[in-house]
């Protein structure tokens, strides 16, 4: 497989010289001479401006001769080479690329939207010019497919698969060298560096987003009530414990079981405890 080659092309100043004195020379030759020969310099001067080129700041020209790869010219500046080479400019600048946000499955199966950043640049012009047909497109074709495999490899979160150890929601560091190392793995046959990819959007479909809503809310309500009655348990123990080794008050079942059962309502209840006054004993 052929790969960049770099091609050194002639100073455009100096063929610039010498197309001044061709001209030179044609005007001088039919004004003193007045012999038409000299316009045959006509011809070399049309090939001599022809051959001139610029090539700026992180850009390239992929010189060509009739089919034949004659080289990459990566200087800045001007330059003159073989009228008879065509010319393709690729730049070499660094390039963002947004992606569309698309709909994908996640490895259980959930609709998501996805889209992803990604920072790319063509590290080889040869392959960028004659390996695919249209580089730019195929940067975008890749990358879709790329978000689209990733996605499909990784739950969106824990909740159906709580053995996953990475999910696109929490491991993104991990993720995102995943999806970094794939994409680079596709763009490598175009000459495409890939300078950074990452996820830029990720969220439920729109038709499961509200369900999906409901279930972290149920999830989070959980794990907090769950929380707030271990530390009742322990609060109630602690009470207890207290008032017996003070010799505060004697408890037999009933009025453990009572006690514990009023605290355990103040403590976990989500409105103020109301105050009953018992004018009585615990058994009346």
């Amino acid at each position: 497989m052929k790969k960049e080659t770099e091609f050194k092309a002639t100073n455009g100043y100096i063929m610039l010289f010498i197309l001044v004195v061709t001209i030179t020379g044609m005007m001088t030759g039919l004004i003193i001479f007045d012999n038409p020969l000299f316009l045959l310099l006509g011809l070399l001067i049309i090939l001599i401006i022809k051959g001139f080129f610029i090539v700026n700041p992180n850009s390239s020209k992929v010189l060509v001769l009739f089919g034949a790869y004659k080289g990459t010219v990566r200087d800045n500046g001007f330059f003159w080479a073989n009228p008879f080479f065509s010319r393709q400019k690729i730049s070499l600048r660094a390039r963002n690329f947004d992606s569309e946000r698309v709909k994908v499955n996640d490895k259980i199966g959930n609709p998501i939207m996805i889209n992803v950043i990604l920072v790319w640049q063509v590290s080889d012009t040869y392959k960028s010019a004659f390996d695919v047909d249209n580089y730019e497109e195929f940067v975008k074709v890749q990358t879709d497919a790329a978000v689209r495999k990733l996605a499909g490899s990784y739950p969106y979160d824990n909740f159906d698969d709580e053995q996953a150890e990475f999910t696109l929601r929490s491991g993104m560091d991990e993720v995102n060298e995943a999806l970094e190392n794939e994409i680079t793995e596709r763009l490598a046959i175009a000459g495409i560096k890939v300078m950074e990819a990452r996820i830029g959007y990720l969220a439920y479909a729109p038709e499961i987003a509200s369900s999906m809503l409901k279930r972290q809310q149920a999830v989070a309500i959980v794990a907090a009530r769950k929380k707030i009655v271990e530390g009742a348990v322990g609060m109630v123990e602690d009470a207890l414990h207290k008032l017996s080794t003070d010799d505060i008050i004697d408890f037999d079942d009933d009025k453990k079981a009572s006690m514990v059962s009023n605290l355990m309502v103040v403590l976990c209840g989500d409105k103020e405890a109301v105050p009953v006054v018992n004018t009585g004993t615990l058994n009346s």
